[in-house]
């Protein structure tokens, strides 16, 4: 598949017959965090089934959808459910989402997860502002021929997640009866949760937090020169971490829970993003 501005500029051009705002932030929301959507005022939304040259959900706690509309005062574009390698999607067609949103004109995007504490200081509810991330798995996402309308073959990853907005969400996370933190997230392919040993590596190579998504698109943001704040809640204390066994329920129990104040804290600061 060649992967060029015009094949993702079909999926864009039709998003633009939907409505005419045109987002300026681009939100994607981890597993179990679709209760934020519910704070977009106006709200125009599209199946990602309709769009396209776009990409299938397939996770149960993924809504599947695009929505337009505006958060305190801001014009967003809020994917309500993302896309994984663990469903069968090859690491080049992660892509898609990213660089529709950029053709789409937004200018930040900010992603968030749902990740496996490995910071033994960290504990379920807690939020991490990604500093930076690590991927031993799997290939690049802009692995092939590059687009070149997007940007360069070789780019830099030192400033991905964007020094300014991370300062602005650890400066928002003041007034919020959240404990926010900034720390290293680390992929891991999955859908197995990593066991015992990996973990231990992980927090050997530096990890403070691990997850199955958020690093494919944080590499597409980059190539193409979005700026970028991700943000992980910790839903669950990783492997071996505690004496117990991991379970996706506990992992949506955790996020039920913390969906309120954590939609609250991403308005906050979504409408301090300046763009």
């Amino acid at each position: 598949m060649a992967y060029t501005r015009e094949y993702f500029q079909v999926a864009a051009d039709f998003l633009r017959t939907k409505t005419d705002l045109v987002p300026e932030t681009g939100v994607v929301l981890g597993s179990c965090l679709g209760p934020f959507a519910r704070e977009i005022e106006d709200p125009v939304t599209v199946d990602y089934a309709d769009i396209p040259r776009f990409l299938l959900s397939t996770v149960a706690s993924h809504a599947g959808k695009l929505i337009f509309g505006t958060v305190a005062g801001k014009r967003v574009v809020c994917m309500s459910g993302r896309f994984h390698s663990y469903e069968g999607y090859t690491f080049e067609e992660l892509v898609v989402p990213v660089r529709v949103l950029k053709l789409l004109g937004v200018k930040t995007l900010v992603l968030t997860n749902a990740a496996g504490g490995v910071n033994t200081d960290y504990r379920p509810g807690d939020v991490m502002v990604i500093r930076d991330h690590i991927k031993l798995n799997g290939p690049s996402p802009l692995r092939g021929p590059n687009a070149e309308d997007f940007g360069p073959r070789f780019f830099d990853m030192s400033r991905a997640y964007t020094p300014r907005l991370r300062a602005l969400a650890l400066d928002c996370a003041k007034g919020f009866p959240l404990r926010v933190h900034e720390g290293t997230y680390m992929f891991f392919p999955g859908p197995q949760f990593e066991t015992p040993a990996e973990i231990r590596a992980a927090r050997a190579l530096g990890a403070d937090a691990v997850g199955m998504s958020t690093v494919t698109e944080a590499l597409a943001a980059a190539h193409c020169g979005l700026p970028l704040l991700a943000l992980s809640v910790i839903t669950n204390m990783a492997a071996g971490v505690l004496d117990r066994p991991l379970s996706g329920e506990e992992v949506d129990e955790t996020a039920e829970r913390i969906a309120g104040p954590f939609s609250d804290y991403m308005k906050a600061v979504i409408a301090a993003i300046e763009v």
